[in-house]
């Protein structure tokens, strides 16, 4: 999607691409957070203190996600910055090695919480997902339209922040 709107729309088109990335993802925040007291109602206190464990990463990258492409409009093509800011690319490059160490003792924490299966089914689920925008932000691009999904995710594409991480430190 990125790539395809930055050659369809120009400069304008992939800031207002990244503005909708950003807006998104600091929206599933703000869901997730507000859905999470409800959710955690139907179980009992270690049920809802898992289903924070499985939370808390998934927040966290999805925050970093979203200032990441709402900061990325700033070094766009036009936008008057030539690439990502050092400082910025050495604090991305900081939650790629932290946040491994954050899922997995969020993993450990869900786990030892001693909530019944439902809650611990619905953790892991939630905590995968956390897995997942971990990995599609740090090691291979995984979002892409449904239809052409299976096309596109065998490509093993660098991950944006990936790319400008690297350009930014090189």
């Amino acid at each position: 999607m990125i790539d395809g709107a930055q050659t369809r729309h120009g400069a304008a088109g992939l800031r207002r691409t990244y503005l909708s990335l950003g807006t998104g993802e600091l929206a599933a925040v703000v869901v997730f957070v507000a859905v999470q007291p409800m959710v955690a109602g139907r179980f009992d206190a270690a049920g809802g203190r898992a289903l924070w464990w499985a939370m808390a990463p998934l927040l966290v990258i999805l925050l970093q996600g979203g200032a990441y492409w709402l900061l990325a409009r700033t070094w766009l093509p036009g936008a008057g910055r030539s690439g990502m800011p050092r400082g910025v690319a050495l604090l991305y490059r900081a939650f790629r090695l932290l946040d491994p160490v954050l899922l997995a003792g969020c993993l450990a924490g869900l786990l030892l919480t001693g909530a019944g299966s439902g809650a611990l089914v619905l953790g892991l689920l939630v905590w995968v997902f956390g897995l997942l925008e971990y990995v599609n932000y740090f090691v291979v691009r995984l979002s892409y339209p449904m239809t052409q999904w299976f096309t596109l995710v065998g490509r093993r594409r660098t991950p944006a922040v990936v790319r400008d991480v690297a350009r930014a430190l090189s």
